[in-house]
């Protein structure tokens, strides 16, 4: 084991001790020696274990560690504490600019106990909630834990959208400067609009050699290597990019081929007949006798099928959005008030609603609202409807879900909402059978009208809660309850997998953004992007539906709930 090891396990030790609260002198004794075993001029392994206790600034008890690491390759006293410490924690202890001071804070008053959790509490502006932590900080950990996430060579869509793009403009530019004729498109999982990304795929076609192409990118910049067809980049942060070279007239065929499934281009090749050319995409899919499949769908389940029929459906886009729910306002934990976030649908993204839907009274850390905070911000929502007529703000909550599947507030509070968005937020740690039955009791409950982020996972960092989803869609379609499919990069959550079941049991999916500040609005993009993979439709869409409709849809909900009483 080297010196280097043996500081960093020093420090660890000094700072799961001071996760622990042990004695400060102790912890002090631990990092001094963390630090004077990474400057020491000699390596320690090379030393007698009898000379350890004869090194300036190495007494007795740190020798014992050394010669302790040395021979067995582990300290006991680090993996006891290391047992006792949550997995997710030490993770963080990894993070840049993180210690154990605002570790333990993080832990003990928030209850985060993994990097996944905390990043979208940062997303949710939920840290500056804790002791000593300003929006500064929460910001400088919400750029660590993004570097961190990327550096595993996984990425989150939305996170690596911009750097797709600016590749293809740059890769565009270049190889127009040496064939004027040339073409360029982003190709693979990207195109697919696949939540998680491993890679970026280009598509370059030009009548110059290959020798020519590899010219245009810099060693500086790249790691550089390629075939007769591939050239494979990495940039500077690891992220590995994979340029596809072809001649003018087989771009259409290959950007085919380099956007789909492997299932879905292989079922259509096997109705094409071979060596054919084609102008475009459409061209070779009204040559297999196919309806034009957008990339977004071609994963390999039934677009082949609905293809053949001309049956796929007309799927969503932004544009047939009318309004959006579920968002946070400074009532709980969002950054913008009521009125400033319906300004900013009206104005900026020209919506005729919105769904405010702070967090209900369990929900502590989020500064969830008691009762009589609930009266009183529906006064504030009065006085803005009036004001912003015809613009409509709805009155929500987001209730949390308790332990044995009944919502928060009594149902005379609940009864006062135009909508109840129902969504587990805690004791998250459960088996299939009760992490279902909790969601089907909240389901039955009268007043919920949508199940938000229904699996609560968190993409690239925590699975969330097993569910049978056949049940729990079967329940919705039942009980004419909408599922939500949270449109935060994070989430994604209802799975576009499970959409297609939904749709076939006329259940009414959301695009909700889960929004905590204006900004957060846009993402409603991506909720776009999944619930065209799933094959959503605007007329399936709750928040599709205009002003009129979804205010007649609240309100049958609500009387509904009468007859139910």
């Amino acid at each position: 084991m080297e010196n280097k090891e043996i500081s960093k396990q020093f420090k660890l030790l000094g700072q799961l001790m001071e996760l622990n609260e042990e004695n400060p002198f102790k912890i002090k004794s631990i990092n001094n020696a963390s630090f004077k075993i990474d400057k020491l001029p000699f390596k320690l392994k090379d030393r007698p274990l009898a000379d350890l206790e004869s090194i300036e600034g190495i007494g007795k008890s740190t020798a014992q560690k050394i010669a302790e690491l040395l021979s067995t390759g582990t300290l006991n006293e680090l993996e006891v504490l290391k047992d006792n410490t949550p997995a997710g924690i030490l993770e963080m202890l990894s993070v840049k600019g993180l210690g154990p001071k605002k570790i333990k804070i993080i832990w003990d008053q928030l209850g985060i106990e993994n990097l996944g959790e905390l990043y979208y509490a940062c997303n949710e502006n939920r840290l500056i909630e804790a002791k000593g932590f300003g929006y500064k900080t929460q910001e400088e950990i919400k750029n660590a834990i993004e570097f961190k996430m990327a550096n595993a060579g996984r990425y989150l869509y939305a996170k690596i959208e911009s750097i797709a793009e600016n590749y293809l403009q740059l890769f565009t530019e270049k190889l127009s400067a040496i064939d004027a004729e040339s073409k360029t498109a982003l190709a693979g999982d990207f195109r697919r609009k696949c939540e998680i990304v491993e890679q970026l795929d280009y598509v370059l076609a030009c009548n110059v050699p290959l020798e020519n192409v590899l010219t245009l990118f810099d060693p500086q910049l790249f790691e550089i290597s390629h075939d007769e067809k591939r050239i494979s980049l990495k940039d500077h942060s690891g992220l590995k990019i994979i340029c596809h070279t072809c001649t003018a007239d087989e771009f259409a065929f290959t950007l085919f081929e380099c956007t789909g499934s492997a299932a879905h281009v292989n079922a259509v090749k096997a109705l094409l007949s071979p060596a054919q050319k084609f102008s475009s995409e459409k061209e070779i899919y009204e040559r297999a006798g196919l309806q034009f499949i957008v990339p977004e769908l071609r994963e390999g389940g039934d677009e082949i099928a609905l293809a053949q029929k001309h049956r796929l459906p007309k799927l969503i886009v932004f544009e047939d959005l009318q309004g959006v729910l579920h968002n946070h306002s400074t009532w709980s934990d969002g950054i913008h008030t009521i009125k400033e976030m319906a300004l900013y649908c009206r104005d900026e993204l020209n919506l005729s609603y919105l769904g405010i839907s702070d967090h209900s009274k369990t929900a502590v850390y989020a500064g969830g609202l008691s009762i009589e905070k609930v009266i009183a911000q529906h006064q504030e929502i009065d006085q803005l409807n009036a004001e912003l007529s015809p613009f409509k703000i709805f009155k929500g909550i987001e209730s949390d879900i308790l332990s044995d599947g009944s919502l928060d507030y009594p149902e005379e509070i609940l009864a006062t909402f135009d909508f109840v968005v129902a969504s587990i937020h805690s004791a998250m740690k459960m088996d299939e059978e009760k992490a279902t039955a909790r969601l089907i009791k909240a389901i039955e409950n009268p007043y919920t009208t949508i199940v938000g982020h229904p699996t609560g996972r968190l993409l690239l960092s925590r699975s969330g809660y097993p569910v049978n989803f056949k049940k729990v869609i079967d329940a919705c379609a039942e009980n004419g309850v909408a599922i939500e499919i949270n449109a935060n990069p994070l989430r994604l959550d209802l799975d576009w997998r499970w959409h297609r079941y939904a749709l076939e049991k006329g259940v009414l999916l959301t695009i909700n953004p889960d929004a905590h500040r204006n900004e957060g609005f846009r993402d409603m993009q991506y909720g776009v992007h999944i619930g065209r993979k799933g094959g959503l439709s605007a007329e399936m869409c709750l928040n599709s539906f205009n002003l009129a409709d979804i205010s007649v849809f609240f309100e049958r909900k609500k009387n509904i709930n009468k007859i139910c009483l």
